[in-house]
C-alpha cells in the first residue's frame, strides 16, 4: 500500500477528534442531537483549520444508517464511503474551477431528485467566495428555499467577498486559527502513535511555522521526518524552515541587559553566519519584548505558547520596565528605517547599539551652589543631598519690587565713571516725549557703548525661549523681570531700580590658567577639571571623560568615580582610551581605576556647566549697571529681554 500524508491519514473521523474550534463543534453536535438542523451553512477561516473536515463530518453525521447522530458509526457503508469520498449523496464542488453561471445552473438542475442512496443530498461548495455574480444570484433562491433533503455546505477563506444576500441566508461559523500550543500537543499525539523520535522544541518550531493551521503543521511535520531520515529534531527542523535559533534572541537581550557590548556584537556574527533576514530577527525580538513587558506588568498573563516562558521570566527579572518599553520603541524605529540602510547587519547593529546607548536616565547630581566649590578646600555635598537645578525661563526669575512710594522715577545709582558725552546732549530730565523720527544715536551719551548693549539684545520675536539655567545662589539675587508674552504682545517692561552686583567666583577667573601644564604630582582631586581639556580627547571618550570625578589622586594612582548612567557606555576600550591619553599627558605611567560610586568630587562638565552659569549672570549684570542701558530704560520706559542676553566671551 502507498504512503498516505500525515494530514489525510489523520484527519478527523468523528467531532471528538478535532483539535480546537469548540465553539463551532458544541452548536453542530447540539443541534444535530436535537435534529434541529438547519439547511445551509456557512464556515469560514484561514487554510488548514478544519473548514472541510467539519463539513464532512457533518455529512456523515446526517447520512449516518444508525440515524442522525452527532456520533456516527463509522462503519456503516455510508460512513465508509463518505471516509473515503465515494458517497454519491456527497458532491463536492471546487468553486475555484466552476465559477461559470451555467456550471451552477447544471448543479442546480439535480436539486430536485431525491438522494440517490443517503437521507440527504448534501452540497459541498469549496472556496464559494470564487463564484461569479451570476453565479451567486442563480444560487439565491434555491439556497433561501431548497427542497427538504437537501443541505448546504459552503466553505470559504475570504467571506468578505460573498454578497449579503448569501450571508443571510446561511448560518455562520468562524474557525479561528490554532495556537501553537494546541498544535504541538496533537504533533506530539501523532509521533507517539507514528513512533517517531521527536524534540519538542523542533515541534515548537513546527507549529509556530505552520502559523495556526493544522494542516500545515502536519505536513511540515513530513517534511521534516523526510529531512530527518525518520526523526524530527531541532537542528533538521532549523536548518530545513531557515529560521534562526531562538537562544539567539535571547542572548541578545540578555547581552543588553548585562551591558556587554563584545557579546552584544559576537552574537550578531554567529546570527549572521545563517545569512537571516534582519528585518524577521528584529521582528522576534520586538516579540520577545512584548512578553517580557506582559511579565513585567502582569506575571500570570504569560503563557507558554512558545514554549519560552520560563526564559522570559527570567529575562523580566533582570531588566526594568522602563528598558523594555525604550528597546521596544527603539526596535520599532530602527525595522521602519532597516530599509533605508546600505547594509541590514549594519542596521541591525545600530538598532542594537542604540540601545545600548540609551537608557532612562535618574536624576544627575548637581553641585549646590556656586560659592561651594570656589574654595578648593570645601568638600562638596554628597550627590544623594544635591538637588539639580532646573532650567528656568526669564518669567521664573523673581521679579524686583517695585518702588511704589513716589511718583518720579527712582533715583538711578551713580557709576564710578561717568562715561563721555556728547557736547549738546538730549534733554533727558525735561521731556519725557521723543520724536522718534529725528532721534539720532550719535546725539546720545555713549552711542558706541548703547550700540555694543544693543548687538545682545535681540528682538522678543527671535528671543530664545530658554535662556542659561542660574545657579540657586545665584537665582535670589535681584534681577530684572522679562516676562515671555504671546506674539505681537509687548513684555513687561523692567523698571530702573538699584541693584548691587554679584561678584564672580574666584575660579571663573582661574580657568584662564587651563592651559598651564600640570604634573602628576601637583595634581589633585579639584584639579582634574582643568586638566580634562588638556588630554586632547575627542568624541565620545571626550564626553565619558567630562564626567567623570576625580575622587583619589596620589603619584600611583587615580581613582575616578562614574555614574550607572555611564556604565554602558564607559567600557573597557573607552577606559583605555583615557589611560593612554593621560600616560601620554605625564610622561610616565600611573595606575587608573575606574569605580561605580557615587560623585563627590565636581565633574570637568559640572565644572563647565558652572561657569558658563556664572558668566551669564555676569553679562546680565553687566548690561543692568550700564548708565546708557538705564537711561535708555527711563527714558524711553525700555525693555530689557533677558532671553536675548548672551555673554560676551562665553565659557567653551
Amino acid at each position: 500500500m502507498s504512503y498516505q500524508v500525515l494530514a489525510r491519514k489523520w484527519r478527523p473521523s468523528r467531532f471528538q477528534e478535532m483539535v480546537g474550534q469548540e465553539h463551532v463543534l458544541k452548536a453542530l453536535v447540539n443541534a444535530l442531537d436535537d435534529n434541529r438542523l438547519h439547511h445551509a451553512y456557512l464556515f469560514t477561516g484561514t487554510r488548514g483549520v478544519g473548514k472541510t473536515s467539519i463539513a464532512r463530518l457533518f455529512a456523515k453525521s446526517l447520512n449516518c444508517e444508525t440515524g442522525i447522530s452527532s456520533q456516527p458509526c463509522g462503519a456503516c457503508s455510508a460512513c465508509r464511503e463518505i471516509a473515503e469520498g465515494r458517497f454519491v449523496d456527497l458532491i463536492e464542488v471546487d468553486a475555484a474551477s466552476r465559477t461559470k453561471v451555467e456550471d451552477t445552473r447544471e448543479l442546480l438542475e439535480n436539486v430536485q431528485y431525491a438522494p440517490t442512496h443517503g437521507r440527504f443530498k448534501v452540497y459541498l461548495i469549496d472556496e464559494v467566495h470564487m463564484l461569479s455574480t451570476h453565479s451567486f444570484n442563480a444560487l439565491l433562491k434555491t439556497l433561501e428555499e431548497p427542497p427538504p433533503h437537501v443541505k448546504f455546505l459552503l466553505a470559504t477563506t475570504d467571506p468578505q467577498k460573498l454578497p449579503v444576500t448569501i450571508l443571510s441566508r446561511c448560518l455562520q461559523f468562524n474557525l479561528k486559527n490554532l495556537v501553537p500550543e494546541r498544535i504541538v500537543g496533537h504533533l506530539t499525539h501523532v509521533l507517539t502513535e507514528e513512533q517517531i523520535s521527536f524534540e519538542e522544541l523542533a515541534l515548537w518550531m513546527l507549529a509556530r511555522a505552520a502559523d495556526g493551521s493544522m494542516r500545515d503543521a502536519l505536513s511540515l511535520t513530513d517534511q521534516a521526518i523526510a529531512f530527518g531520515a525518520g526523526q524530527v529534531i531541532e537542528a533538521d527542523v532549523r536548518a530545513m524552515l531557515g529560521t534562526i535559533d531562538q537562544h539567539l534572541v535571547f542572548r541578545i537581550i540578555e547581552a543588553l541587559a548585562s551591558g556587554d557590548a563584545a557579546a552584544l556584537l559576537q552574537t550578531v556574527a554567529e546570527v549572521s553566519e545563517y545569512s537571516p533576514d534582519f528585518s524577521a530577527l528584529l521582528g522576534d525580538l520586538l516579540t520577545v519584548l512584548h512578553r517580557l513587558a506582559i511579565c513585567q506588568t502582569l506575571p500570570e498573563g504569560i503563557d507558554n505558547s512558545l514554549g519560552d516562558e520560563q526564559r522570559v521570566r527570567s529575562l523580566a527579572a533582570m531588566l526594568t520596565a522602563e528598558d523594555v518599553q525604550l528597546y521596544y520603541q527603539i526596535g520599532l524605529n530602527g525595522r521602519r528605517d532597516l530599509p533605508y540602510v546600505p547594509d541590514a547587519r549594519e542596521g541591525l547593529e545600530m538598532v542594537l547599539l542604540r540601545m545600548l546607548a540609551f537608557r532612562p536616565a535618574d536624576a544627575v547630581p548637581r553641585p549646590t551652589s556656586l560659592k561651594q566649590h570656589a574654595d578648593p578646600s570645601v568638600t562638596p555635598a554628597a550627590p544623594a543631598a544635591a538637588q539639580p537645578v532646573a532650567p528656568t525661563t526669564a518669567a521664573d526669575v523673581p521679579p524686583a519690587a517695585p518702588d511704589v512710594s513716589a511718583e518720579e522715577p527712582a533715583p538711578v545709582k551713580k557709576p564710578q565713571a561717568e562715561p563721555p558725552v556728547a557736547d549738546d546732549p538730549p534733554p533727558w530730565d525735561t521731556e519725557p516725549s521723543v520724536d522718534y523720527e529725528d532721534y539720532q544715536p550719535a546725539e546720545m551719551p555713549a552711542a558706541s557703548d548703547v550700540s555694543s548693549a544693543q548687538s545682545h539684545n535681540q528682538p522678543a520675536e527671535t528671543a530664545v525661549a530658554q535662556p542659561h539655567p542660574v545657579a540657586p545662589s545665584v537665582a535670589r539675587q535681584p534681577v530684572a523681570e522679562a516676562i515671555v508674552t504671546p506674539q505681537n504682545t509687548p513684555p513687561a517692561l523692567v523698571e530702573p531700580e538699584s541693584f548691587e552686583p554679584v561678584p564672580a567666583p574666584t575660579d571663573v577667573i582661574s580657568a584662564a590658567a587651563d592651559g598651564a601644564p600640570m604634573t602628576l604630582a601637583g595634581l589633585t582631586t579639584s584639579s582634574w577639571v582643568l586638566l580634562h581639556p588638556q588630554l586632547k580627547l575627542t568624541g565620545m571618550t571626550e564626553s565619558l571623560a567630562g564626567h567623570l570625578s576625580l575622587e583619589q589622586a596620589s603619584n600611583t594612582e587615580l581613582v575616578f568615580h562614574y555614574t550607572p548612567n555611564q556604565a554602558a557606555m564607559l567600557n573597557e576600550t573607552q577606559q583605555q582610551r583615557i589611560i593612554s591619553h593621560l600616560h601620554d599627558y605625564f610622561g610616565e605611567p600611573v595606575r587608573v581605576e575606574f569605580i561605580q560610586a557615587a560623585q563627590q568630587q565636581e565633574t570637568p562638565a559640572q565644572h563647565q556647566q558652572r561657569l558658563r552659569e556664572a558668566r551669564q549672570l555676569q553679562a546680565l549684570n553687566a548690561l543692568r549697571e550700564d548708565p546708557v542701558v538705564q537711561r535708555i530704560q527711563q527714558v524711553f520706559d525700555a525693555q530689557i529681554n533677558l532671553a536675548s542676553v548672551t555673554p560676551i566671551d562665553p565659557v567653551k
